[in-house]
């Protein structure tokens, strides 16, 4: 039997974490055809994902994808991630969380499937890597020097070691 990932087991974890901690989860994922989210807000294959309890309804994190429904420019919308193309979940008060190395997508795992393969690539979770082209909503800063992050300001992904 194949080991099961941890990914979503983590993904469910920082989350409770961020709730129980008064912050707001977001999600950076990247987009690819086993994706369902409003293609006008992709920046660099990415979207940054609000899933906060006040922002989402109906939300479903099982080991497979992350799914909801959040509002866009007031327009509800069905959203689907496959756990698969998480990138990272963070506290957006404090850009505490974990990211996570998306060396192949959903839909790229599904294709490979199509055709075969010698053996088919795996995830796991790799803490402080980050992604090469962030989205608008995250930035990603040299060493700050500790300093907490300014109010009002844009968040930052901490890399922990």
């Amino acid at each position: 039997m194949p080991d099961i990932s941890t990914k979503p087991y983590l993904l469910r974890a920082l989350y409770e974490w961020c709730t129980d901690s008064g912050f707001t989860p977001y999600l950076a994922v990247k987009v690819d055809a086993a994706t369902t989210v409003p293609m006008e807000y992709v920046k660099k294959g990415e979207i940054i994902l609000n899933i906060s309890y006040g922002a989402t309804s109906g939300l479903k994190m099982d080991n497979d994808a992350i799914q909801f429904r959040a509002r866009f420019a007031g327009v509800s919308r069905e959203i689907y991630v496959p756990v698969q193309n998480v990138l990272a979940i963070y506290a957006n008060e404090n850009g505490q969380g974990m990211a996570f190395d998306v060396s192949t997508t959903a839909a790229e795992m599904a294709a490979a499937e199509e055709e075969p393969s010698p053996s088919a690539p795996t995830l796991s979770a790799v803490p402080g890597v980050t992604s090469e082209a962030p989205p608008a909503e995250v930035s990603h800063s040299p060493d700050d020097n500790n300093e907490p992050p300014k109010k009002g300001g844009r968040p930052t992904l901490t890399r922990i070691k």
